[in-house]
């Protein structure tokens, strides 16, 4: 008798809680969507402004190679124009992928 009523009650609540989880979870895939989409216009914004600081401190240290006569000097500023082009880029690939 113990093991029917434990069956039943095991049966009426894996009843329940399948009645209890209906639906396909749009509205939650639909929230986390907006979530990340709203970080995307700061996010671009501050690899922006990084880009900035970065190309700067790299421009100051391409001239100071330059006014020091380094023969390495355009290997420095071909890096340097290259990590700054490569972060505007690649900032704008993930929005327009994302948005």
């Amino acid at each position: 008798m113990k093991k029917k009523l434990l069956f039943s009650a095991v049966m009426l609540i894996a009843a329940t809680t399948t009645i209890f989880a209906q639906g396909n979870g749009l509205q939650g895939i639909n929230d986390a969507t907006n979530m990340v989409t709203s970080y995307f216009d700061p996010g671009t914004k501050l690899i922006y402004a990084i880009g900035a600081v970065v190309g700067l401190i790299g421009g100051v240290k391409v001239y100071g190679k330059f006014s020091s006569g380094d023969p390495d000097t355009s290997k420095t500023a071909a890096s340097w124009f290259g990590a700054c082009i490569f972060l505007i880029v690649a900032a704008t690939i993930l929005r327009s992928f994302f948005l």
